[in-house]
């Protein structure tokens, strides 16, 4: 909610300006060592880059062929830290990685320029003892301790070989996790607003003028500005992070950004078992194919050049013949644009590290503070989503030597709201929820599970039936659920809640959705009214 005009007024420690993982995961983290926080976002949480990811919390096995060796160990071994704050939101994965000789490097990679010198006649192919090596590399970097090893799968008799060409007779097989991108990013802003932080969501942020020991910044929300005070700025925008260092807080920063877009096909169900797939192309460039939302698949990503921040990122025709034709060159049954059931696209914010190509610039983040004309201002460039938490913790390294006293780091280990319970344990959780409210079947209950985990009782607490819970929208959606996202969860539009803090976009009609909208609308209405009295 917007800070009203009295709040305002109080000086804050920090100001974070983007409502994306980073800027979430920074407020969470500063406000739970006793730092005042107040974030703006101009849109919805989680509306831009952050809802738009190939939902991994992987360590990015292909950033070893650019020798990204720090990047990868650091995104390994916090896989299991956060799966163990998240199981609701997260569960492991198994990727398989089917071989054939044809296999080749992007031709930017360290990797491929060292074997063209000493292997010239493999001419830029990736050779089976190298895919290997790099996958005992990635079991042994980041310390496992729930997730399997990698395994060798014979594709002519197993269930993964089943759906693929029959040239592909043997894959390697190893460990990942998912993740609920867009879900990640509202409960890191809940648990901050839970320690103390101020979530504005909708609030675009119009100027910010500097002074020696402190900034103002002006917001707007609906036409009408309000002032705010703070004693420092992280820029998080994301996207958007160039213009704000530009256009709004006017920093002299050299440091820039490269916008790539990544897009996604959704298509209905291509294969029967709950594992990922790892597809290399003739072109050197990688693609996944994920079991997604239990009844389809998604088929992803794109490496782009985006040139705007403003312009929405949308799959093209291109990349969408692109997914297609790559996915076909593995699947027995040719994948079409017709099969496409949605899309969706994302920009990532690089640094500018000067790569040759989209697919070689650097995913690794960088932080850089500029306090050169005063109050400082916390410049956030790149990340990915596996690592967002040591970059927070890494921004409150940068933070801390302004605000002395301020305690060390406390994020490692501490479940996210819902996740106060065992990886092994959903399964559990899932039968005790049915338990309790006997009108659920298994895949309603396993789809609250695995949304609000410990929470789902708390949401559904009283009901005795279905129709306790108020009107249907269809899908498993429900007035409770709905007033829950709306109240605790900062949803204010059917897209808030159908394709943000749920996927059930792709399960509603759109007569359905339009039910949703008016009641939303009649909410909100109810909800200010009360507010105004």
């Amino acid at each position: 909610m917007p800070a009203d005009s009295q709040d305002a007024e109080k000086i804050v420690d920090l100001f974070i300006i983007g409502g994306g993982i980073n800027g979430c995961g920074i407020a969470r983290d500063a406000a739970g060592r006793g730092l005042s926080v107040r974030l703006a976002e101009m849109n919805d949480l989680a509306s831009a880059t952050s809802s738009a990811s190939t939902k991994l919390f992987h360590g990015g096995l292909r950033y070893l062929e650019y020798f990204e060796v720090r990047l990868v160990r650091e995104a390994l071994i916090e896989r299991e830290v956060l799966l163990r704050a998240m199981p609701h939101i997260a569960w492991p994965m198994r990727f398989v990685l089917p071989y054939h000789k044809d296999m080749r490097f992007e031709g930017e990679t360290p990797t491929s320029k060292l074997l063209n010198v000493v292997m010239p006649w493999m001419k830029g192919r990736r050779p089976a003892w190298l895919i290997r090596l790099g996958l005992l590399m990635y079991d042994s970097l980041g310390g496992r301790k729930i997730l399997p090893s990698t395994a060798t799968v014979d594709l002519r008799h197993g269930k993964e070989g089943a759906p693929l060409k029959d040239k592909f007779e043997k894959a390697y097989e190893y460990s990942d996790c998912w993740v609920e991108d867009s879900r990640l990013v509202v409960l890191n802003a809940r648990d901050a607003e839970a320690r103390g932080a101020e979530i504005m969501t909708r609030t675009r942020v119009v100027s910010a003028e500097r002074t020696k020991d402190h900034w103002t910044i002006v917001t707007e929300v609906d036409g009408d500005q309000t002032t705010h005070r703070a004693r420092m700025i992280v820029n998080a925008g994301g996207p958007w992070v160039g213009e704000i260092i530009r256009g709004v807080v006017r920093s002299n920063s050299r440091e820039g950004v490269r916008l790539v877009r990544g897009s996604h096909i959704v298509t209905r169900k291509l294969y029967d078992h709950d594992k990922c797939y790892f597809f290399q192309g003739t072109d050197g460039r990688i693609i996944f194919a994920i079991p997604y939302e239990q009844d389809f698949t998604l088929i992803g990503t794109t490496d782009a050049e985006h040139d705007d921040p403003a312009r929405k990122a949308e799959a093209t025709p291109e990349e969408i013949a692109y997914l297609c034709d790559f996915a076909s060159q593995y699947f027995k049954n040719p994948i079409t644009p017709e099969d496409v059931v949605w899309t969706y696209s994302g920009v990532r914010p690089l640094y500018d590290d000067g790569a040759s190509s989209a697919t070689a610039a650097t995913r690794d983040y960088t932080l850089k503070v500029d306090d050169a004309g005063g109050a400082p201002v916390l410049n956030v460039f790149g990340g990915k989503i596996t690592t967002y938490r040591r970059l927070a913790e890494s921004a409150m390294d940068k933070i801390a030597p302004f605000f002395p006293g301020t305690p060390d780091k406390w994020t490692a280990e501490v479940p996210l709201p819902g996740g106060d319970f065992k990886v092994t344990e959903k399964d559990r959780l899932v039968e005790s929820l049915i338990s309790d409210f006997a009108f659920l079947d298994d895949r309603w209950a396993r789809r609250l599970i695995r949304a609000y985990g410990t929470e789902a009782k708390k949401m559904l607490s009283g009901a005795k039936s279905a129709k306790d819970l108020g009107k249907d929208f269809g899908a498993t959606l429900t007035e409770r659920e709905v007033k829950w996202l709306m109240d605790k969860e900062y949803a204010r539009t059917t897209e808030d809640v159908v394709w943000r803090r749920s996927k059930l976009g792709l399960r509603l009609e759109t007569e359905a959705i339009a039910a949703l909208d008016d009641w939303m609308t009649k909410q909100r209405a109810k909800t200010e009214a009360l507010a105004a009295e």
